[in-house]
């Protein structure tokens, strides 16, 4: 999740907000791809948690980090709960139970983006291997219960983790016990964003099932190829899912912003503290509702920005799109899910290919999917047609995306090299739950622990 930000600008009207998100837009020479990541720090003696305090923590990891990289301390209280690289150069943060993430720099192409994400572990190894700590790659926690699971000493996870449970079933799940592999990428205008907000949603649940890698629960099968995909159809429906609204011809940011200010708030931070505003949405905020609550109770630019940080729709629309749907992986798939998106997304011929493939989806097709996919993988359906055989005619016009952007690394290869993943899922016709669960039932003798040695970073 993103750092919380401070912005006196003040906030005095709905143009203010959406002039925010419009001033995203960027000349195509300028996109960048900005890719996320999240793993699961266990001891490899036992395979247990790792805690945010004590000798052998979090905590320790983060000043490790610290002192390798330079990168300044981010704090709550006198807890460090991540760190922030120059500018440009990204971010380390923490989940609520301890997942690490690397926020990584806005970069020209994947060639970057993977050795980004190899320097990071790497470095973080070196950082975890005198203190007994490694990472697991997958997207939903295999082993510990949710009381097995430790806390970050995070403010804002300190109110959502109060809130979650009124607003639905899965919402400690989704913030303690699941991973993601995210990307961040540009638009150029309004239309642009339409356009590229709209064949993502659709895909989205295409994305989650190749990338499909939650299988256990608590140390057995849970029934599921993506649980983790399973809890975000009921984590918080105020401001998760498809956002029906967004498929509409005319969608803009206007109308992302009129949404956004329905959506009840979490907290406002003044001073270091955060003040928990779970019960008022943004626009009775605007209205004066903190008004003899806390001092400063004017709405100002860092409560939206901090806002729409907490909205989690498939694809989240800041000054930027984030894509949302996968299931955390091991390294290569780290790889894999930018080289999938900006290869649809960021050739303007990819871009019209993906639109005619998906122009007549509706809402309802979609939402059925993605109610599908969790449990059913690539063999769930659209009008009668397997995700094995749409995402292969996805998957071919990404690939020709990538060829055309021709970025081409010093060994003379092509971005189309890190979507080699997703031509494995499809030769093999098993996501890597499916390989998991394939395991579980033989090599492994029907035990978990293996997964700790076999997917660890």
């Amino acid at each position: 999740m993103a750092r919380d930000t401070t912005d006196q600008t003040p906030v005095r009207s709905i143009a203010d907000m959406t002039d925010y998100l419009a001033a995203g837009c960027k000349p195509k020479d300028a996109f960048r791809i900005g890719t996320e990541h999240e793993k699961f720090a266990f001891f490899t003696d036992g395979n247990a948690p790792v805690p945010y305090f004590g000798e052998r923590s979090i905590a320790a990891l983060l000043d490790g980090m610290q002192a390798k990289t330079g990168w300044e301390p981010i704090m709550d209280g006198d807890n460090i709960i991540g760190l922030a690289g120059p500018e440009g150069a990204g971010a380390i943060s923490l989940e609520p139970g301890g997942q690490f993430e690397l926020s990584g720099a806005p970069l020209e192409n994947l060639h970057q983006t993977c050795k980004e994400s190899n320097q990071h572990l790497a470095g973080l190894r070196e950082v975890a291997e005198p203190l007994g700590i490694r990472f697991l790659g997958m997207g939903g926690s295999p082993k510990w219960s949710l009381a097995e699971t430790p806390r970050m000493p995070k403010s804002r996870y300190e109110i959502m983790t109060r809130y979650m449970p009124k607003v639905g079933t899965k919402g400690l799940d989704m913030m303690y016990r699941t991973c993601t592999i995210q990307v961040n990428l540009d638009f150029s205008s309004e239309e642009d964003m339409r356009r590229k907000m709209q064949v993502s949603l659709k895909l989205q649940s295409l994305a989650t099932a190749f990338f499909a890698s939650s299988p256990f629960t608590e140390g057995k099968p849970n029934g599921l190829l993506s649980w983790r995909g399973d809890i975000w159809r009921d984590t918080d429906n105020n401001r998760a899912g498809l956002i029906p609204f967004a498929f509409a011809p005319d969608f803009g940011f206007e109308r992302y912003v009129e949404w956004a200010l329905d959506v009840p708030m979490y907290f406002v931070v003044r001073d270091g503290k955060y003040h928990d505003c779970t019960h008022i949405t943004f626009r009775q905020f605007m209205a004066g509702a903190l008004k003899g609550e806390i001092a400063d109770w004017q709405p100002n630019m860092g409560d939206w920005t901090n806002h729409l940080s907490t909205l989690f729709p498939d694809v989240r629309l800041k000054r930027f799109l984030e894509m949302r749907g996968a299931d955390g992986g091991p390294w290569r798939r780290i790889c894999a899910l930018p080289a999938f998106w900006v290869g649809l997304l960021y050739d303007d011929t990819a871009l019209s290919a993906a639109e005619d493939l998906t122009r007549d989806w509706t809402v309802e097709e979609v939402t059925a999917l993605r109610d599908a996919v969790p449990a059913q993988g690539l063999n769930a359906t659209l009008r009668g047609t397997a995700l094995w055989d749409i995402g292969r005619e996805v998957l071919s016009v990404a690939r020709a995306g990538l060829a055309a952007r021709a970025r081409i690394n010093g060994d003379g290869v092509d971005e189309t090299v890190f979507l080699s993943p997703l031509d494995e899922v499809l030769a093999k016709k098993s996501t890597l739950a499916e390989d998991m669960l394939t395991l579980y039932n033989g090599r492994w003798g029907r035990s978990v622990e293996p997964v700790f040695t076999d997917y660890q970073y």
